[in-house]
């Protein structure tokens, strides 16, 4: 029992994953201190605010605190972006690139829409002429 638990954590998967875990946590505490630290302010003093995260709206006794949430938003935006840009897209592109083409090794006859070998003179099911591909 334990030797399969073993065998489970060992894998390339799980390692690959707690590593992206980590990186990723890494990543965005950088980012977020990146909005709140400096993007943020520099926003809030174009808007004449000495901290936009100290934005309230007061209802009754309760405080509203939504400079805080509108940080965690342009920081999630931010995270999103980076990874959209800088790691999906370049993915994608590079496996685009081994991925195999299939080769095409039939098609259909224009007249009766039945499926016969793409190198076919001649449709096996209404006997209608057809132009071989090459």
């Amino acid at each position: 029992m334990l030797s399969g638990f073993k065998k489970f954590l060992m894998r390339g998967n799980v390692l690959e994953l707690a590593i992206a875990v980590v990186v990723g946590t890494a990543f965005t505490a950088i980012v977020s201190s990146f909005v709140k630290d400096v993007l943020t302010p520099l926003i809030a003093a174009i808007g004449g605010q000495p901290d936009f995260s100290a934005l309230t709206l007061t209802i009754g006794a309760s405080e509203i605190r939504y400079g805080v949430f509108l940080n965690a938003v342009i920081a999630f935006l931010m995270v999103a972006a980076v990874i959209y840009f800088f790691v999906l897209t370049p993915y994608e592109k590079l496996s685009a690139r081994f991925v195999k083409q299939e080769e095409i090794t039939h098609r259909e006859c224009p007249e009766c829409l039945s499926e016969i070998p793409k190198a076919a003179a001649r449709c096996f099911q209404c006997t209608a002429q057809v132009m071989p591909l090459v």
